[in-house]
């Protein structure tokens, strides 16, 4: 039984398609916040004058990678049945 088919079976039972996918998707978003915040842990300990600024850009870039979560949760009803 191919991946394909595993996954067509799916379906049926246990969900749809999308909620797997969302699943996968959101693996990216909890990567990229888990960066963006652990460098500017680091960058505030380097630099602790410079906090300011680290702390706006941290929550601009975790504010661009949730919604490429918020994106994510959407598709799946956008292209749904």
């Amino acid at each position: 039984m191919s991946a394909l088919q595993t996954l067509a079976a799916e379906t049926g039972v246990h969900g749809s398609v999308g909620s797997i996918g969302y699943g996968l998707a959101a693996i990216g978003p909890g990567v990229g916040v888990g960066i963006i915040f652990g460098n500017g842990t680091q960058a505030l300990a380097r630099q602790p004058e410079a906090a300011g600024l680290i702390r706006a850009n941290q929550i601009l870039g975790f504010a661009f990678c949730e919604a490429l979560a918020l994106i994510g949760i959407v598709m799946p009803f956008v292209f749904g049945k």
